[in-house]
């Protein structure tokens, strides 16, 4: 995949920011008293794979002016080393505006985790294309590949708008774009017909597609794998060709990604990963993983994905770093993995954990 070579950042991800609380040591919520609060959002933990490893990113979102949960965000993506932009909505009083809440514990063992989000009054519903100069973003200051996610197209009519015109600006300007499809059910209520044709575009520019076999089916209205399939090799054979059906559905594309998971435990997964980059497949078969909070790992995936893709390397490797970048991020607290750089990656996808001094 060629990319652009004049630009200022080689990742932008519009993104409604949040903040994620969760009992420690695995408790779950209703019975503990205290928590750990980070911010958060699905897009910026995919960013965070390319801002940990130095590629220079760039977060289009929004705040409520004055709010210090608002300022605890900037901060912490300042740190994550994301430059960012977006307008400061005033909150309108006690009951207006404010950025949504992610209530979840990690479960333990036998104990799957539970996630309760408190959306009401999000300031992310308002992003509006109209609050940004898409001519400085893409054509001036440019990028190398635009990130969007069904979560964030999804969450009112302002967003769909908002993410279908980034999308059309990115085309204009030659920035690769990477869609993530992220079905939400409760997003799409009562807005089915309107969100399919929205998808749709966006898919049919898109260069990179991801998602799992809900994605495509509810999204894109693509019949999904077979049922049934005991065997691995069978399952396996059943995802391809389901993206082939997508493929052919969407041939301007040429790359398709979905990961492939299996719960043993809450603290022991099967996960794997399957690839299409042209005409031809990479896959890594699922392998246990230890897992410490499994929120984010697929974050992780594309993460690892868009960043190898940046980096120029051969197709074969893309797979195994985005493997490998998802598994990391499992073994974090916060929802989105921080590498310390890219032998620690490739240390993890050999299944090497002994101790480097």
């Amino acid at each position: 995949m060629e990319l652009r070579k004049d630009f200022t950042y080689s990742l932008i991800v519009p993104t409604s920011m949040g903040v994620r609380i969760t009992p420690v040591n695995g408790q779950p919520v209703n019975s503990s008293d205290t928590y750990i609060m980070q911010a958060t959002s699905a897009e910026t933990n995919v960013a965070s794979i390319s801002s940990y490893l130095g590629l220079p990113v760039k977060v289009l979102t929004t705040f409520v002016k004055g709010s210090p949960i608002a300022q605890f965000i900037k901060n912490n993506l300042a740190s994550r080393h994301m430059a960012y932009e977006g307008k400061d909505v005033p909150q309108g009083g006690p009951w207006g505006y404010r950025h949504q809440f992610n209530i979840a514990d990690s479960g333990y063992g036998s104990r799957g985790p539970r996630v309760h989000n408190d959306r009401a009054g999000e300031v992310g519903r308002t992003l509006n294309v109209k609050d940004f100069d898409l001519d400085r973003i893409f054509n001036k200051e440019g990028a190398q590949i635009l990130h969007l996610s069904g979560l964030v197209a999804a969450l009112s009519p302002e967003t769909s708008t908002f993410c279908l015109e980034l999308a059309r600006a990115a085309k204009k300007y030659g920035t690769r774009i990477s869609f993530d499809l992220n079905h939400r059910a409760s997003f799409w209520k009562n807005r089915e017909e309107e969100l399919h044709a929205i998808f749709s575009e966006i898919a049919s520019i898109s260069d990179v597609l991801i998602g799992n076999e809900e994605d495509y089916q509810l999204c894109l209205n693509i019949k999904g794998p077979e049922a049934g399939g005991k065997g691995l090799t069978e399952k396996i054979d059943n995802f391809k060709e389901m993206i082939k059906r997508v493929k052919q559905s969407y041939p301007n594309t040429s790359v398709f990604a979905t990961t492939l998971r299996e719960v043993i435990s809450t603290n022991s997964h099967l996960w794997g990963a399957i690839l299409l980059e042209g005409d031809t497949w990479h896959v890594v078969e699922p392998r246990e993983i230890t897992v410490l909070d499994r929120i984010g790992g697929g974050d992780g995936f594309v993460g690892g994905l868009l960043y190898s893709i940046l980096k120029d390397w051969e197709p074969e490797k893309w797979v195994q770093f985005a493997w490998a970048t998802g598994a990391m991020a499992t073994t974090f607290l916060t929802d989105y993995a921080q590498p310390a750089d890219e032998e620690q990656v490739w240390s993890i996808f050999e299944g090497n954990a002994r101790v480097r001094r």
